[in-house]
């Protein structure tokens, strides 16, 4: 057990002892046992008296060796002898907070805290020699490798004298394995402890985040936060955006144990204080109808309250299940889940070209600049030459003259090619930055990418050539250098939705702050009103009249279909209900799915605004009355 010392009295008992016993010493060397009775001789006396002399000179060197040593270990090393007489008595039982809750907006559970059983060691109490048949036989029962082992208990350190967590979530054949074997594991103890559990398992993993405990990396940064070894935190998401809320104050006890290393008493105790609970916005039957519909395609759906920028549902595939950070991740298990199509990447906050979606922007860029005012007419083309480029309509015969509402509707290439060209590739940069794209929208989630908007510096930086024409007339077609994620397609969304503001998405609920951190576009209300028709003519008789059914109220969209070489086309999907006073926005993307968005990323939407109005559709009423 490491027992050097018992305590400061022990030295002492011990060093008193050794005294006596070169006392006893010197006594018989003085009185030799050969020379009593024996006759002494003028020759003799001389020579007695020197081995006296010489013996006497002996003991006193001796006497002075242990003498200095004495005072060494009493006075030089008396603290340090302490110190580890106490690491040997006294030991400290860290306990850990259970993390904050975090509730949907309706206070339905997502993620919580459960109890487990943890296995545990005391540094100070190994043995060296106990210590490489333990660290075997712990590795056996728990599947563990020696090295990983052994590494965890030299990060600790030989002498600490707090527990050190070596696994946690044991199975039940675990826990009796290590009952049966435990008079063979000296310093070794098994407990219970709080773990994070997801009840809904993948259910909004990338907007949840997992917890997991601190590599030495991460410990290094945040000791000045109060973390220590085998500290657990939020890793991605929420959890990781609110970990100082989440997360707790940390607790413990000071105990006194004997020599078998069982608690004697308690010399002093702290209780820790639970994370504060969090209620975030998302609306889990509008979460679960986005996950649905998603399905296993690799993309990704959002939904906003256009108003507030309140998060209900987002969603990115593929995914992972959090529960599974619950325990020990080994190389294999994470290599294994990296395999998987990059499952920890937010698809929902990834740039992609956004397709004819950005077709909104191309517009306000229109009519704000006063060159195309809202009743502009302007005739469409097979294909749009510019620069030595054909730009082609996507029917390959182009639509006639078209106005706005039209060309939104029918997502005509060469109409809105001709608005980029006519004002110009900074007058639209500047509008695409309005709407927020090439930038973060703000959300708590440090996951997020920014998107881009390029422009001649950039391009000369990059390329080492000057912004073209055609640069422009690709952007406004929302294809070239233009990257978008989801979140900010959905953000452009909700400027014609809620009359004109750039609204910033958040997922705390009841959050004063971000609800009114919308900031006006300055737009004319004439330029809100066209993009809110041409929106609706989309539906009403475009390319997405999937959503225009009787039963969910009115809707306006847009679709977009990417072109994504080498892969197949990314489809997009956004839109907004009721027309009249909306209170969602849906934005779906489908990575290389391979169809349009009409008929790929619309249908999806549809499900969803389905769930949030709660409404079915008649097929799928008539199939609920078959299963009953």
């Amino acid at each position: 057990m490491g027992r050097k010392f018992k305590n400061k009295l022990a030295i002492d008992t011990r060093l008193s002892k050794i005294r006596w016993r070169l006392y006893l010493l010197f006594a018989m060397t003085v009185i030799q046992p050969s020379s009593i009775g024996r006759q002494t001789t003028p020759r003799t006396v001389g020579r007695s008296y020197q081995s006296i002399i010489v013996m006497l000179l002996v003991s006193t060197f001796l006497l002075g060796g242990i003498g200095y040593r004495l005072a060494y270990l009493q006075l030089m090393q008396g603290d340090r002898n302490r110190e580890l007489a106490e690491n040997n008595r006294i030991r400290l039982v860290p306990k850990q907070p259970v993390r904050g809750n975090i509730f949907d907006r309706k206070g339905k559970v997502l993620a919580s805290s459960r109890l487990s059983h943890s296995v545990f060691l005391w540094p100070a109490t190994l043995q060296k020699l106990e210590w490489t048949q333990t660290r075997k036989s712990l590795s056996t029962l728990l599947n563990i490798p020696e090295d990983e082992i052994q590494q965890r208990v030299e990060r600790a350190g030989a002498n600490s004298n707090s527990l050190i967590r070596i696994e946690r979530g044991l199975s039940p054949a675990q826990i009796t394995a290590l009952e049966e074997y435990s008079s063979q594991l000296e310093g070794v103890e098994v407990d219970i402890e709080a773990v994070r559990g997801y009840p809904s398992g993948d259910l909004a993993a990338h907007v949840l985040g997992y917890t997991g405990e601190l590599n030495d990396e991460e410990l290094q940064k945040r000791r000045a936060e109060g973390y220590r070894l085998g500290d657990i935190a939020g890793k991605m998401g929420v959890e990781e955006a609110y970990e100082s809320t989440l997360r707790g104050e940390w607790g413990g006890q000071q105990v006194e144990v004997n020599g078998a290393g069982r608690v004697l008493r308690i010399l002093g105790e702290k209780e820790a204080k639970s994370g504060t609970d969090l209620q975030v916005t998302l609306d889990l039957p509008t979460q679960k109808a986005a996950e649905a519909a998603l399905g296993d395609r690799k993309g990704a759906i959002v939904a906003l309250n256009p108003n507030t920028g309140a998060v209900l549902a987002m969603v990115s595939r593929p995914t992972f299940d959090p529960n599974i950070f619950s325990g020990r991740i080994t190389p294999a298990m994470w290599q294994q889940l990296q395999g998987k199509g990059n499952p920890f990447v937010n698809r929902a906050m990834r740039g992609f070209p956004p397709a004819s979606t950005f077709k909104v922007v191309t517009q306000t860029a229109g009519m704000e600049s006063g060159k195309f005012p809202p009743n502009t007419i302007l005739p469409t083309f097979a294909a749009l030459n510019v620069g030595g480029t054909s730009f082609g309509e996507w029917n390959h015969a182009g639509f006639g003259p078209l106005g706005y509402n039209q060309a939104l509707a029918w997502s005509s290439n060469t109409f809105h090619g001709q608005i980029g060209k006519g004002v110009g590739g900074p007058t639209l940069i500047e509008w695409a930055r309005k709407y927020g794209f090439g930038q973060k929208t703000g959300i708590e989630l440090s996951e997020e990418a920014p998107g881009l908007i390029a422009d001649d510096a950039w391009k000369r930086e990059r390329f080492n050539w000057e912004w073209t024409v055609g640069d422009t007339v690709n952007m406004s077609i929302g294809q070239g250098f233009t990257q978008a994620t989801p979140l900010q397609v959905a953000v452009m969304f909700s400027a014609p939705a809620n009359g004109g503001y750039r609204v910033k998405p958040h997922l705390l609920k009841d959050d004063e702050a971000a609800n009114n951190a919308r900031v006006s576009m300055g737009m004319k209300p004439s330029t809100i009103e066209t993009l809110r028709k041409g929106l609706r003519a989309v539906v009403d008789g475009g390319t997405g009249q999937v959503l225009n059914v009787p039963y969910l109220p009115q809707v306006a969209g847009k679709s977009g279909t990417a072109e994504a070489p080498p892969g197949k086309p990314h489809a997009w999907f956004g839109a907004f209900a009721p027309f009249d006073k909306p209170e969602i926005v849906v934005v779906a993307f489908a990575e290389h799915s391979g169809g349009g968005g009409s008929s790929v990323a619309a249908p999806m939407v549809k499900q969803v605004l389905e769930a949030y109005f709660n409404v079915k559709s008649p097929e799928a009423q008539q199939e609920k009355k078959k299963q009953n």
